[in-house]
């Protein structure tokens, strides 16, 4: 039998005041009129702690959109999950913010885009920055009357990695407990954007070097977690731990996913928790047992001694990049697909595309829709 999952992937909306050029949620977003009631997810959470999962992790589009927040965290504090909520802060003020702690809120990550508010705003496609410091401040006010753990999520990518060092510095200045130096991941919007996104050769190198003098200096202090993007990595990133063996993601709807992209994938249909029981879902769907274990798997992953350690890579990036779910995912260097991942990344590379790199105009931008999306709304941060 599969052992049970860990953590609970909690999509509670779609709707987002941002406008991130990264973002990597799918490009067809479900509407408000399809999302799970407080109710619906409150169930959920129960059938989550039954399952003998540890974690919530509170997510979107932007959670804070939900009205009902307090009360989605209270539920699933009472299915003995740990609660994180993973926000960019707008909709989040001090008394909120207070409320949502006492609701069992353990832990908070904010997202920034830079350190320069300027650069920062353009990533995010609103004026966000500002608020976000100010939230930082009141998280820190917060852990002084109550514990709460602080992580603040840095997205680096061609953009911003020419002054990592800077933003470091002005992370440090936040006073997190753990920071999350993230590359962008390319899926989604962000995929579109790849050609302005993918960093080059040099930029990565610079950035290995100041995450390594960061993690030195800042030892006992402040975690840093930071990984080589896929592109230029030797080995594939075990997707999700796995597919469909430690995670499940259930997004707005109520479909019950491996992974926050997989309905890209075609010829497969996922449940949903007004349908189905949890339990038999993660058991026995032939969604979640499509790609777990190794009888799926194709040459060269299956007789490869790391398919315990990778699982064949992203099934969602090896669709997106190579057309076909069942092979290889291409970033790994033995994959026969690999030469798509070493054409992207010669591309940025090129003498032309340094010497001139794509210009702001040149992003697809995230459409309307997350705007529309967007109904609620809290007042001013104080």
């Amino acid at each position: 039998m599969t052992p049970n999952p860990l953590a609970l992937i909690a999509e509670v909306t779609h709707r987002c005041p941002l406008h991130c050029v990264y973002c990597s949620n799918p490009m067809q977003l479900a509407g408000t009129k399809a999302e799970l009631s407080t109710e619906e997810w409150a169930s959920v959470f129960q059938q989550s702690g039954k399952l003998g999962m540890l974690h919530a992790h509170f997510t979107g589009g932007e959670p804070l959109a939900r009205p009902d927040l307090t009360e989605l965290i209270s539920a699933a504090r009472a299915a003995g999950l740990y609660t994180n909520l993973i926000t960019s802060g707008i909709g989040l003020n001090e008394a909120r913010l207070h409320a949502l702690v006492g609701a069992g809120l353990d832990h908070i990550q904010v997202s920034f885009q830079d350190s320069r508010e300027e650069a920062a705003n353009w990533i995010a496609g609103a004026k966000a920055h500002a608020h976000k410091i100010e939230l930082s401040h009141a998280i820190r006010r917060q852990i002084g009357q109550k514990k709460i753990a602080f992580t603040v999520n840095l997205v680096v990518h061609r953009q911003n990695l020419d002054h990592l060092e800077e933003m470091t510095a002005f992370i440090e200045q936040l006073g997190p407990e753990r920071v999350e130096i993230a590359h962008a991941q390319y899926y989604g919007w962000a995929l579109a954007n790849r050609a302005a996104l993918l960093p080059t050769h040099a930029q990565l190198e610079n950035a290995v070097a100041i995450v390594a003098e960061a993690e030195k200096r800042l030892a006992g202090r402040m975690r840093i977690d930071s990984v080589v993007p896929d592109y230029y990595a030797k080995y594939p990133k075990a997707c999700m731990g796995g597919w469909g063996r430690k995670l499940m993601l259930i997004n707005p709807a109520g479909k019950v996913l491996p992974c926050h992209a997989a309905e890209v994938l075609p010829g497969l249909s996922f449940e949903n928790v007004r349908e189905k029981p949890l339990a038999w879902i993660w058991q026995e769907s032939p969604s979640f047992r499509r790609f777990r274990g190794e009888d799926w798997m194709p040459e060269p992953c299956r007789s490869c001694d790391r398919r315990t350690e990778d699982f064949g890579g992203c099934r969602c990036q090896a669709f997106l990049l190579a057309g076909d779910a069942t092979v290889t995912d291409p970033a790994c260097s033995l994959a026969l697909s690999h030469s798509i991942v070493e054409s992207a990344v010669r591309e940025v590379n090129s003498a032309a595309a340094i010497a001139q790199p794509a210009p702001a105009s040149s992003f697809v931008q995230l459409q309307k829709q997350s705007t529309e999306l967007w109904t609620y709304r809290t007042g001013p941060f104080k």
